[in-house]
């Protein structure tokens, strides 16, 4: 994941410019403490927010707003390896502050990072593009990957809720009662129509992804249902699932919990 070789291929891709970027030389860290303190809304970066960018042939649109994202995958972490070099916003990534990377969230948002297998959470600063690897929806510095205990396995399942628009701040030690005792689930698609969620789940029997179910459930006060394949144990068991639906058509496949 070549972080700081986003900027300048957005900036190039933006302009319409075909040169190939180069990448630029390692400065100084930044103070540790860079990316940590009060959540709070930002001015837009003046780099790194283009209307949409591509990556490996993949094209991204970057939000008008990151006011009420919330979502959930899988995150990994960057290290020693980026340290020192350009994130997307052109500030200088350190891993040891609390900031994280994430593909379509304005720059810089904060956002709330939980580790839904041991309720772990964390506050982490957005001033990098990525990750661009498949199934992956954030990767945090090691600083926080610390904190919510993943550095080991190198990735975990989480949940990332923005604090744009004055949410208030969150705690960052480990909940009373961790998550571990959840059950996950690869959510192939959520349908108003009842017919519909039915035939994907079909079609997903027929292609032998897993156990299938559909369940219904309400949102702003309309029925929809949900078709479910899990449950699954941790991230290697949900990369794998995600490949077979991904093989049987569905691109789009999410964590969920029960």
């Amino acid at each position: 994941m070549k972080h700081w070789l986003a900027l300048p291929a957005l900036v190039l891709l933006a302009a319409g410019c075909a040169q190939q970027p180069q990448r630029p030389e390692p400065a100084a860290p930044a103070p540790a403490s860079a990316g940590q303190g009060v959540p709070r809304d930002e001015p837009r970066a003046r780099l790194g927010n283009p209307p949409f960018y591509e990556v490996a042939s993949k094209r991204y649109v970057v939000l008008a707003s990151g006011a009420g994202h919330v979502e959930r995958g899988v995150a990994s972490w960057y290290g020693p390896t980026f340290h020192g070099g350009r994130t997307a916003t052109g500030e200088i990534y350190d891993m040891n502050a609390m900031t994280g990377a994430h593909p379509t969230l304005p720059l810089p948002t904060w956002v709330q990072v939980t580790n839904l297998q041991n309720g772990r959470s964390v506050v982490v600063r957005l001033n990098d593009r990525g990750p661009f690897s498949s199934n992956r929806i954030i990767d945090l510095s090691r600083a926080a990957a610390e904190q919510l205990d993943m550095i080991r396995a190198g990735t975990a399942m989480v949940e990332i809720r923005s604090l744009a628009g004055g949410s208030p701040a969150v705690e960052t030690e480990p909940a009373s009662q961790p998550a571990a005792a959840q059950r996950f689930y690869a959510q192939a698609g959520a349908f108003a129509d009842e017919g519909n969620a039915q035939r994907l789940a079909g079609r997903l029997r027929d292609a032998r992804v897993g156990d299938v179910a559909i369940s219904e459930t309400r949102v702003d006060g309309r029925r929809l249902f949900r078709v479910r394949v899990g449950p699954v144990s941790g991230v290697d068991e949900f990369d794998a699932l995600i490949e077979k639906l991904q093989r049987a058509g569905v691109e789009t496949a999410r964590l969920a919990l029960d």
